[in-house]
């Protein structure tokens, strides 16, 4: 019989304590910036029918990247490769009953599969922040200040990263009547744009060609008048004077109001799923050692209806664990962290019984004890507190269960204390 390997399956990460505590403090940023805005948590399954991301989610997500197998009744079901379905699924079951704006969040975990690589991964934990029923750009303005919101409470400055935005309605206007593409060659060029980043800019302009066809002359002055702007002042006209450029120029104006600086508009940005109707946007860590896209968004006004109920409009986003834990790392932003429990009670001697009552005795009052049940010695329960990140390690041997005042040790700082039962108490919870 072979040895089973003790590493997870590839593209899915262990979170041992040092990790959670680490997690935990990404969501804890996530769960306090949400509900400042009124946002209120939800939870959903784990699976769902292939069909909910087959409609709307596009062919490369749905149908490549998604864990699919039949259940024992014949139903063909994904593990859930994101949330936006599943939530619009949620608000069109109860598309009559819930009171609009609605604002929810959850935090859940989801599953590709894709090649792992820094920041991606097979399983991830990600935020989902969505409003609902909000038809103007306020939607947008509230959802990317969250959004700024969240990475100002993390600690960096807005030099540390940038919010890209574009808009979908603009997009389709640009492939349509600027390039003067068909809907083939329109999907196309999109998809094309979007790995502009990625590819070299020879590749582009090749790949841009061969989509214009006959028209790759024109097309391609267009592309690099296109490129060339730096601003929305900078488009060419038949661009510049439409609604969508209109509507881009108007939430600049609200985010700039509710004091949002790192913005950006990109021209370039599409965002690859194929449920968003109108804005999408990308923030990006500004950091060479880790300059990519966060996380991003926008709206999908749409996909509600595909579940049977009136359409309504929507805004979402979804920043994800590992990139969030990448960059407040890169940028020396993670706080010290330390271990959930509070005191360890190191037993000297023949006082394991009274040893236990005072650990009851703690934690009847809030303080989260571990005790030595084992009889180690005491420079193994030392190290033991040390290895853990425990703040304060308290003695007692018999002396101390005589006088009732025990030595209690500040192992950061290195100062003991001789404190009574209360003072205990008094020190740790301060």
């Amino acid at each position: 019989m072979s040895t089973l390997s003790s590493q997870p399956y590839k593209g899915t990460r262990d979170y041992y304590p040092e990790d959670k505590r680490i997690q935990n403090y990404i969501f804890s940023v996530w769960h306090k910036v949400s509900r400042l805005y009124g946002y209120e948590e939800y939870g959903a399954p784990t699976l769902e029918p292939l069909e909910a991301y087959m409609a709307k989610s596009g062919q490369e997500l749905a149908g490549e990247q998604t864990y699919t197998f039949t259940d024992r009744g014949g139903r063909i079901v994904a593990i859930r490769p994101e949330m936006t379905p599943t939530i619009s699924r949620m608000v069109a079951a109860r598309r009559q009953e819930l009171s609009y704006p609605a604002r929810l969040y959850s935090i859940a975990n989801f599953m590709r599969y894709e090649r792992p690589q820094r920041g991606r991964e097979r399983e991830f934990w990600q935020l989902n922040v969505d409003i609902f029923g909000a038809d103007g750009v306020a939607a947008e303005a509230e959802i990317l200040t969250l959004a700024d919101n969240i990475m100002k409470e993390f600690g960096a400055q807005p030099t540390d990263y940038v919010i890209r935005i574009n808009n979908r309605k603009l997009i389709n206007f640009m492939m349509a009547q600027y390039f003067g593409l068909d809907g083939v060659q329109g999907q196309a060029m999109m998809k094309l744009f979007d790995r502009k980043n990625k590819i070299s800019e020879q590749d582009f302009i090749i790949q841009a060609t061969e989509i214009f066809g006959d028209q790759a002359d024109d097309g391609i002055k267009k592309v690099h008048a296109l490129l060339a702007a730096t601003s929305m002042a900078d488009l060419p006209a038949e661009i510049r004077d439409s609604a969508a450029v209109t509507e881009i120029q108007e939430l600049f104006t609200l985010l700039e109001r509710a004091g949002v600086k790192s913005l950006v508009f990109d021209i370039t940005l599409m965002r690859g799923l194929d449920y968003y109707t109108g804005m999408v946007f990308e923030v990006f860590d500004t950091h060479p050692d880790n300059n990519r896209a966060l996380f991003g968004g926008g709206r999908y006004d749409g996909l509600v209806g595909l579940f049977g109920a009136e359409s309504i409009s929507a805004v979402g986003m979804a920043p994800g664990g590992t990139m969030m834990e990448n960059f407040i790392s890169v940028h020396n932003l993670m706080p010290k962290q330390r271990s959930t429990t509070d005191v360890y009670i190191a037993v000297l001697g023949d006082t394991v019984r009274e040893a236990g009552k005072l650990a009851r005795d703690l934690r009847d009052s809030g303080i989260r004890v571990e005790l030595d049940i084992v009889g180690h010695k005491l420079d193994k329960q030392i190290k033991t507190v040390v290895k853990k990140a425990i703040p304060y390690i308290l003695f007692i041997g018999e002396e101390e269960v005589k006088s009732e005042i025990y030595t209690i040790k500040d192992i950061a700082q290195s100062k003991e204390y001789k404190l009574n039962f209360a003072g205990i108490v008094e020190l740790i919870k301060e």
